[in-house]
């Protein structure tokens, strides 16, 4: 299952809004075949599996164990059910590491094929299977995305100089850290004032992967148009209050609702199914999502060297919990994680 796993991370951020899965296909105590899901639209774990069993393994299916990261899909959506497959490749034994929460899996893929005779085995590494979609089970849980707080500030706790000075906090090393968090998401978030002021790319230049959608926050559009947000370059959604027009690569969406913004902001997220968010600024936006209490991790980028007296304070979290500190070069990179589930869904 480990090795499922190491598998299913080779496709970070290229199969949303679908699963990162990986299967591996042992007879006796060895590994005759093994896949993952590598692009949303294309063949599934299961199938890549059992695509790559040599000829002369073939023979060897029907006496094999199918060991799989997630359940098996029931359902036709963009590829076949891969639960049809396992029964007609008449694999005896599926062992699986977590539960898909999707509404048109839930449970149904086990069922499929407990009734067809297979014998599953379920809850294998599950804690660490469910970690490895913790985004994919986060959205259909919860009904929002899986949501990542971001921000850099000084040695003594500030993320910028008072006025429209700019600072550069982290280093390039920890740059390149950024974009691979970036290629790693679904959306890439930030409000008005940020948009305004630092005329920000939003993009992965640094890092070899997929660049995340552009999201930023425009309540009554009042953004100039010549900001690099809307080169063209990348999908850019702008969120506001007065309408929903456009295409890709710039769509304008309006926020529904009449509840907070960061629950509208949320709920426009989900709709667009962008199952991820990696929210970057400003200060003010990135509050709002603490104050309320909707956020799954915090990634706080300290420049250990340098001190910003009289600068802007950098965000208060509240309850949480530290689950990895690390040095880059001259930054300090710290994860948090709230202590329990997030009140606000």
């Amino acid at each position: 299952m480990m090795r499922c796993l190491q598998l299913a991370g080779r496709a970070a951020g290229y199969v949303a809004p679908n699963p990162m899965v990986g299967a591996v296909l042992v007879h006796g105590d060895r590994i005759i075949g093994e896949g993952y899901h590598h692009r949303f639209g294309q063949a599934h774990a299961e199938v890549n599996c059992l695509a790559s069993v040599r000829a002369t393994d073939q023979p060897l299916i029907p006496a094999s164990t199918l060991y799989v990261s997630l359940e098996p899909c029931a359902h036709f959506g963009k590829t076949p059910p891969c639960t049809d497959l396992i029964i007609r490749r008449r694999i005896p034994r599926v062992v699986i590491g977590c539960r898909d929460p999707f509404d048109q899996v839930d449970g149904r893929g086990m069922d499929q094929l407990r009734a067809a005779g297979v014998e599953v085995v379920t809850g294998i590494l599950e804690e660490a299977s469910r970690d490895r979609n913790r985004r994919f089970i986060t959205f259909h849980t919860r009904r929002r995305p899986y949501v990542i707080l971001k921000w850099a500030q000084s040695a003594d706790g500030r993320i910028g100089a008072a006025g429209t000075r700019q600072l550069r906090i982290s280093q390039p090393l920890t740059d390149r850290l950024v974009h691979r968090w970036r290629s790693e998401e679904a959306a890439i978030l930030v409000g008005t004032e940020t948009a305004r002021s630092d005329d920000p790319q939003l993009t992965n230049r640094l890092w070899n992967g997929p660049s995340p959608v552009r999201v930023v926050v425009d309540r009554r559009l009042r953004l100039p148009p010549g900001l690099r947000l809307f080169d063209g370059s990348q999908p850019t959604v702008v969120l506001n209050d007065l309408k929903s027009e456009g295409q890709i690569p710039l769509v304008f969406h309006r926020l529904a609702g009449s509840g907070s913004a960061v629950s509208r902001i949320c709920s426009a997220l989900y709709e667009l199914q962008l199952q991820s968010v990696l929210v970057e600024g400003g200060a003010r936006l990135l509050q709002s999502f603490l104050d309320e209490g909707t956020w799954d991790e915090i990634r706080i980028i300290t420049g250990t060297r340098l001190r910003i007296p009289g600068g802007i304070p950098a965000p208060t979290p509240g309850p949480c919990q530290q689950v990895s500190e690390y040095p880059l070069g001259e930054d300090r990179i710290t994860v948090l994680q709230p202590l329990a589930p997030p009140a606000n869904p």
